[in-house]
This record gives C-alpha cells, structure tokens and sequence, in this order.
C-alpha cells in the first residue's frame, strides 16, 4: 500500500466521495461525513471546501449540506461509456421483479464492498427498504455482498476476514465462523441467502455473475419480507436467480 502523504490524501478523499455518495436527497453535514469516514471533522470539512472549489461536491447555502456537484456528473458519464454495464442489467432486474413480485437489484463489486446499481420493484404490496441505488455494504453483509465473497478463492476469503471486522458494525452474526458457514452453504446452494441479519424480518438472496476471468464482480438480488422467503419457496427463487445471473454474465463477457 502507498503511503505517500499524496496517497494518503487521496484516499481520504475518496472516503469522503464514497460516504456522499450514499446519502439520501438530503444530503449530508459535515458532522455525519466526518463520523462517516471516521475522520476529523476539521479535516473533512477542509475536503469538502477544496472539493466544492473544483465542482466535485456542492453546498446547499441555506441548510449547509454537502451534495455530490456537477463536475462528477460529467465525469460519471465519460466513465460509463466504458464500465457501465447497467443497460444490460436492467432486463434481468425486471425479469427477476416481474416474476417474483419482490423487489430485484443489480450490484457491483467495487474493492471491498458491493454497490447497488439498478432496483425495480414487483407487484407485491409489502417491501424491504434496505437495499437501494447507491446503497454500500461491505462484502459478506447482505446477500450481495455474501455472494461475491462466497466466490472468490479461500485465500482471498482468509485475508479479507483477517483484515475486516464486520461483527463490530453488524453485529456477531457476521463474526468470521458464522460468515464462513454461510459462504460453505452459498457454494452449496450456488446463492447466498440473507436471514434478516441487517435488519430484522427484511429477506434477501443473491446469485453472483462472473466476469471473463471467472470471478464474482456483480450479482443480482430479490428481496423482501420474511413470509416471502419461506423454506419451500427459496429453491423456485434461487434457481430464478441463478438462471438470470447465468444469462447476465453470457451476455456481459461475450457481447450476446
């Protein structure tokens, strides 16, 4: 790892970007950014001042919330030409949500977290809100995150574990033994199921799709109440699942 005061600077930067960027519409304080990104709050805020003086992030004058600004929008979409993905996606999402009646999403990995991208909901009346546009999770918390982790080989899986500590945030139903139980049972199945462990009676399972190289970078998502997630019916959604992400991944890699 760099540890360049340039680096170092760097990264607190993108800290800042990334916890912005899952704010709702209102926007963020600095107080919630700087707790956020566990860094000072002087030294969030002296970010933000030269973030916003270059256009990457801008402020509402009469509540001082912090938004992301134009300059990353233009940004965003000279990126897109080449990584965004999501056209493709948005089929399978509606598929997965027009058949089910829950709510489908498509997320990315992005390090170590996964990203929503995409969300449409089904025609069912009762919704989990958990998982949104722009929503983070860190991998091995929600089904999406369960599910890339659940594919990458045991070395990448021991050194990430080692190095992260998700029981401290979510609590001991994501201490290291019970992540691995269910990564054993996600390879077992081929989907990751998540039991209400972010919040509770909010369901969630996952298939991953696999880029050219084999490895687990985006997954498609249903999720739900618990009623909706009963024992007899997790096969019928799980192979729902793993028919799309089968198809996305065919279409991402080879263009058909």
């Amino acid at each position: 790892m760099d540890t360049t005061p340039a680096a170092h600077i760097v990264g607190r930067v993108g800290a800042v970007l990334r916890a912005l960027s899952t704010v709702n519409e209102a926007g963020a304080g600095t107080t919630e950014l700087a707790k956020a990104t566990s860094l000072p709050r002087p030294t969030v805020h002296r970010l933000l001042v030269s973030l916003a003086e270059e256009g990457f992030v801008d402020r509402d004058r009469r509540s001082g919330r912090w938004f992301l600004g134009p300059e990353l929008y233009l940004l965003g979409g000279a990126a897109g030409r080449r990584y965004d993905v999501t056209h493709h996606a948005r089929a399978s999402v509606h598929r997965l949500a027009a058949a089910t009646g829950e709510s489908a999403f498509f997320s990315a990995r992005r390090g170590d977290e996964t990203v929503c991208l995409l969300r449409e909901d089904g025609d069912f009346p009762i919704r989990s809100f958990v998982l949104y546009e722009g929503a983070r999770f860190p991998l091995g918390v929600v089904s999406a995150g369960l599910v890339v982790l659940s594919f990458l080989d045991d070395a990448e899986i021991d050194a990430y574990l080692e190095r992260t500590d998700l029981a401290g945030r979510w609590g001991r139903a994501h201490a290291p033994d019970a992540v691995r139980d269910r990564i054993a049972r996600t390879r077992t199945n081929g989907y990751a199921v998540n039991p209400g462990l972010v919040v509770e009676g909010s369901w969630g399972m996952a298939a991953a799709v696999f880029d050219r190289a084999g490895l687990p970078a985006w997954a498609l998502t249903l999720t739900g109440v618990e009623t909706r997630f009963r024992p007899e019916r997790r096969p019928e959604l799980g192979a729902l699942l793993l028919r799309e992400a089968h198809a996305l991944g065919r279409t991402l890699t080879t263009g058909r």
